[in-house]
């Protein structure tokens, strides 16, 4: 049903999907609150992106950054508008653990915002075993963040 592929951030789909994440975050969040990495942050050692694809048209796109000690961070994650609802972000988010796994992390992190249009990714990855948590490298409590964790 979908493919994914490690993507280089070439694909002009693809950064215009990594665009709309970032116009999201910033229009769902208070200032100074945002904490998504834009393009140029993604493409340092350590960060690995995958697009996900349906045919010939992206549906979404995930990024896993490795941290110190065996641990990961889940990074912009997002469900092209036209594909929500469809079993994208399940996948993605299964694909990236699995891969975590793999490359011997232990723990997964993340990190995100509160209210209405953070409910659907908050309750994807309750479903997926992630709980509650406390900030982790560099983030710093607010009344607006959440961070969350999974042993893997």
């Amino acid at each position: 049903m979908f493919d994914i592929i490690k993507d280089d951030l070439s694909n002009e789909r693809t950064r215009e999907l990594l665009a709309i994440h970032l116009a999201g975050m910033h229009a769902n969040s208070p200032p100074g609150a945002v904490f998504a990495l834009d393009l140029s942050s993604l493409q340092v050692p350590g960060i690995t992106v995958w697009s996900v694809w349906q045919a010939s048209d992206i549906v979404g796109v995930g990024a896993l950054k490795e941290l110190r000690g065996g641990s990961g961070e889940l990074k912009s994650m997002r469900t092209h508008p036209d594909h929500l609802r469809k079993g994208v972000a399940a996948f993605l988010l299964d694909f990236m653990m699995r891969e975590a796994r793999a490359r011997g992390l232990q723990r997964l992190y993340l990190e995100t915002g509160s209210g209405p249009a953070f409910e659907p990714a908050l309750a994807l990855y309750r479903r997926h075993g992630f709980a509650e948590g406390v900030p982790f490298s560099d983030y710093v409590k607010s009344d607006f963040n959440r961070f969350l964790y999974v042993l893997l």
